[in-house]
């Protein structure tokens, strides 16, 4: 009986975890088809009478869509250009053997532990400096910055799981660094570059105070710092703010799902060594 009890513990504690997580984004998108006056009666429950027109509203009068197309070119480009980089610096740190690589390495993961807040004035100085400042070019290297770290850090150790002999056979066979990088690295490396990206998408999708700082120009925001301001307009019609949160979540939601599986295998990938 004391087992059964014991058992049931960890399975109350995930219930409520899964309710703490499902919660707010059933609150956001339930609320995103009320009236205000509905909403305001009644937060909680479903709505007697479905309503778009909290969309509508959000589109009406604002660049929403450049705002998104904003916040697309951001994050396809920074994590893209991010992923490259830390494909072949992974690679380097955990396959080849050159002087001063241990030390640089070692510099390098004490940058995963740096807050970006407390970056922004330097950042901010250096990109004025260069003329660079309300223009995407510079929040795309400050996110590739700052993802770096953690994203090399981890295609490293994800490669040093790959056995050298594998490398060395395919030497003799003639396969020069580079062809073993593209044909044999690239294609075992998929999960976990997949999963690293998928971090890296969320974080840059979701991410305010960079942009907010160095994109003032209403042409050049991304959809969080528009929503933001969206929220300073209609601080009083809360179904609006709900509607444009949905339509900001929906493309994260739609991504995870299908990169699901991909997901599941770099969280997994070199946790057993055989």
């Amino acid at each position: 009986m004391k087992r059964k009890r014991r058992g049931m513990i960890p399975q109350l504690l995930m219930i409520l975890l899964v309710i703490v997580i499902i919660f707010p984004l059933y609150f956001m998108t339930i609320n995103s088809f009320k009236t205000h006056e509905e909403y305001v009666s009644n937060m909680i429950g479903i709505p007697h009478t479905f309503t778009v027109q909290n969309y509508i509203e959000a589109f009406q009068g604002k660049p929403f869509g450049q705002w998104f197309m904003n916040s697309m070119i951001l994050t396809v480009a920074a994590v893209l250009i991010t992923g490259i980089i830390a494909l072949l610096a992974g690679y380097a740190f955990a396959k080849m053997k050159f002087r001063g690589s241990r030390a640089l390495f070692n510099m390098i993961v004490p940058l995963m532990s740096v807050p970006p807040v407390v970056m922004i004035i330097p950042q901010f100085r250096i990109i004025k400096i260069f003329g660079l400042v309300n223009t995407r070019v510079s929040v795309i290297l400050i996110y590739v910055g700052i993802m770096l770290p953690m994203t090399i850090y981890l295609m490293r150790n994800f490669m040093k799981t790959v056995p050298d002999s594998l490398l060395d056979a395919a030497k003799i066979d003639g396969c020069s660094k580079r062809k073993a990088l593209t044909s044999i690295m690239v294609p075992l490396t998929v999960p976990a570059l997949i999963t690293s990206s998928l971090v890296n998408v969320v974080w840059v999708w979701n991410e305010l105070l960079i942009s907010l700082v160095f994109l003032q120009n209403e042409d050049l925001r991304t959809l969080m710092v528009g929503i933001t301001l969206f929220k300073g307009r209609f601080t009083l019609n809360i179904p609006v703010i709900m509607a444009g949160l949905v339509i900001a979540t929906v493309p994260i939601i739609i991504i995870y799902i299908f990169a699901q599986k991909y997901l599941v295998e770099g969280m997994l990938a070199g946790s057993v060594k055989e």
